[in-house]
């Protein structure tokens, strides 16, 4: 049973930076994605940023393009959330979460976008991390 254990996460002002990470445990080489989702107080839960585990290809949400970059470390099972330029709106539990291959699905951006699909979204989660962006 793959789990997830999230750091990392705190209060900032705007503009200040956080780094997330989610290291997993019984990780193999079985898993398609891995990424990055948050939820704020009374919003569904929505995908930050995702990585393909065979191709590396990688997806940001518009609001994190620019700002987030999301990094793996295969020798520690570990995956990063490096967040700067932090903003108000960036308030949410972040979650790290993985999934296996799904039928039909051939890239992470459907599976990022819908985490919470059960045809397609994101199986695995972690208990997340808060970040609250405030002055």
């Amino acid at each position: 049973q793959l789990q997830f254990v999230e750091s990392g996460g705190g209060s900032v002002r705007p503009g200040g930076s956080l780094r997330l990470s989610c290291t997993a445990s019984g990780f193999t080489s079985d898993y398609y994605a891995i990424g990055w989702f948050r939820q704020a107080p009374g919003k569904e839960r929505e995908g930050v940023s995702c990585i393909g585990l065979t191709d590396g290809s990688e997806y940001y949400t518009s609001s994190a393009k620019g700002r987030f970059t999301i990094s793996t470390d295969a020798a520690k099972n570990t995956i990063y959330l490096q967040m700067n330029n932090l903003k108000p709106e960036d308030t949410a539990v972040y979650y790290c979460a993985a999934s296996r291959p799904r039928h039909g699905i051939t890239s992470v951006q459907p599976m990022c976008i819908n985490p919470m699909s059960k045809g397609y979204g994101m199986e695995f989660w972690g208990k997340g991390t808060l970040v609250t962006v405030s002055s």
